[in-house]
């Protein structure tokens, strides 16, 4: 998994998990559920980014 893509990944989570407050502020449960949406969505692609790096650490184990 590519270092921008791990970033990507984490800016929208940081965006969801914005809109998600900007949801609770301002009363929002459309804005809110969005928000939490995308947070959750951005932490499913980050613990896929892990088990690919994760895949990736033990076939280099054994290449080596």
């Amino acid at each position: 998994m590519g270092f921008t893509d791990k970033v990507e990944h984490k800016a929208e989570e940081l965006k969801g998990a914005a809109k998600e407050k900007y949801g609770d502020a301002t009363d929002n449960e459309r804005t809110q559920a969005e928000g939490a949406a995308e947070r959750s969505a951005a932490q499913a692609k980050q613990a896929g980014d892990h088990v690919k790096d994760a895949g990736r650490n033990i076939k280099d184990a054994f290449d080596r």
